[in-house]
């Protein structure tokens, strides 16, 4: 009886599925046994049906037949028909799989059928022309093959997905979401050592595509190489800041005279919605559905906001106490990724946690009891400054209570250097350190602070001005000037 409701739910769940959707996409390659193509398959999980094995619904598995056609006209000169299984999961899940066939030089009409096995009506039909041409003896370029990330295959790993000692995830769709920053590709560069025999220069580049700004380069690599019978290249551009539009990636072979011996080129999208973005737009259109964001509970919500006092301006330190005094998820949600996602449009996520990674570090060396360890002086000037390159710390000053000077060598956000932070805890509270004085432009710039420091012994004040004077009586305990003129 379980078996035959499940049998139920599953067909009514098939009735549901969108059309089955894959990427498919040819690379040609040449080898010593000749040229070759590769057919890469990504099938998107949620597309095809999920089937329970054995009626246990924790063991789920789909299961698409793969019909693979080359033709030169109307004559089949290769073919392949086989099933490609996805992993078993609990729920559905996207599946890869790679197959290669030897092919002659010339151009063919390649077809590539995929079929649902647990819904039989669901087939789709992929073509595309495939032109393999390497010369003999010549020097010959693969095409390129864009990819989604890659790895050194572990000694024993069995994959068809590993080649030349690396595990190639290839890009499906050729496509770059919001979330990607790098362009990483793979491309084999045939014969050089006999076609030019001397050093060569591989150039890379991304080129607008489509009619405005078409050809134009935007990002541009160079590599110098050696020549070998088969050189293999696996680069990467950075596209953290490449704007949303269609691209070609174009690989250039050069001699040393610069002269133009080889190329090839791939198109792909690139996706990138935060980029040059306000905070206020993001905020507008942002889909926070699956954002690092959604996984905060009301808690680290307030938590995380409030850690972004110290490198927020006034206007915005107004806005943020707003937020978190009405309490609203959804709003503060808003704001702490529009914040990051201008920080970092391509990993909103990741950005945050290396600042929170610093700010919970923070909380705990200088909590005081009083609020967050980043909300007391020293904290904020470490969230906003970076660590000090030097702190000395003085406690047994015999008429000033416990101080610590803060010196950064290099002071980039005012073009200054040998920038110093005096902070000091007259209550003698655990971490009760207040800022004092500092020479930073723009942060409190106190002339008495000496005399405040020193505040047990006023009638030591230099000069007979008791009321107006700025400095203490030197002796021979009393260091808090030197120091912090000298150090």
């Amino acid at each position: 009886m379980k078996r035959f409701f499940l049998l139920v739910f599953f067909s009514l769940l098939l009735r549901q599925l969108p059309a089955l959707d894959a990427s498919v996409s040819f690379s040609t390659f040449n080898s010593p046994r000749g040229p070759y193509v590769e057919v890469y398959l990504h099938v998107v999980g949620s597309t095809v049906a999920f089937l329970p094995l054995l009626g246990d619904t924790n063991q789920l598995q789909a299961a698409v037949e793969v019909v693979i056609l080359f033709k030169k006209g109307e004559a089949i000169v290769q073919f392949g028909k086989y099933r490609l299984h996805s992993p078993i999961s609990p729920h559905p899940i996207n599946f890869v799989d790679l197959k290669r066939y030897a092919l002659e030089n010339g151009t063919y009409r390649a077809e590539v059928t995929l079929t649902d096995l647990n819904n039989p009506s669901d087939s789709r039909t992929y073509s595309s022309e495939v032109r393999v041409d390497y010369p003999a003896q010549g020097l010959g370029q693969s095409d390129i093959q864009l990819l989604a990330s890659f790895r050194r295959a572990q000694p024993d790993e069995q994959s068809p997905l590993i080649k030349n000692g690396f595990f190639f995830e290839c890009l499906p769709f050729h496509f770059y979401g919001r979330s990607a920053d790098k362009l990483i590709f793979y491309n084999e560069i045939y014969n050089a050592d006999r076609a030019i025999g001397d050093d060569y220069l591989i150039t890379y580049k991304v080129e607008r595509a489509g009619v405005s700004g078409a050809g134009e380069t935007v990002l541009i690599g160079h590599k110098r190489r050696s020549p070998k019978p088969i050189d293999i290249l696996l680069l990467q551009l950075d596209i953290a800041r490449l704007p949303s539009g269609n691209y070609h990636l174009v690989v250039e072979v050069r001699n040393r005279e610069n002269a133009l011996l080889s190329k090839r080129a791939v198109f792909f999208q690139r996706s990138n919605p935060y980029l040059h973005r306000d905070r206020e737009t993001i905020a507008q259109g942002a889909d926070l559905s699956g954002a690092f964001v959604e996984r905060l509970d009301d808690q680290e919500l307030r938590y995380s906001l409030k850690a972004l006092y110290p490198v927020l301006d006034h206007k915005d330190g107004e806005l943020l106490n707003t937020l978190i005094k009405e309490k609203d998820p959804k709003a503060m949600r808003l704001y702490l990724f529009s914040f990051w996602a201008t920080q970092n449009p391509t990993d909103p996520e990741k950005a945050y946690e290396t600042y929170m990674q610093v700010a919970r570090k923070v909380d705990e060396q200088f909590r005081n009891g009083f609020g967050y360890g980043f909300e007391t002086d020293r904290g904020y000037i470490f969230m906003k400054y970076g660590a000090p390159d030097d702190v000395v710390t003085v406690e047994d000053d015999p008429v000033a209570p416990p101080y610590e000077i803060w010196v950064y060598n290099q002071f980039p956000y005012t073009n200054q250097r040998n920038v110093k932070f005096l902070f000091y805890n007259p209550s003698l509270a655990t971490n009760g350190f207040i800022l004092l004085h500092s020479n930073a432009r723009g942060e409190v710039n106190n002339p008495r602070w000496e005399i405040e420091l020193y505040g047990q012994a006023p009638m030591e004040i230099e000069g007979s001005n008791y009321l107006d004077g700025t400095r203490m009586q030197d002796n021979i305990g009393r260091r808090a000037r030197r120091l912090f003129e000298d150090f």
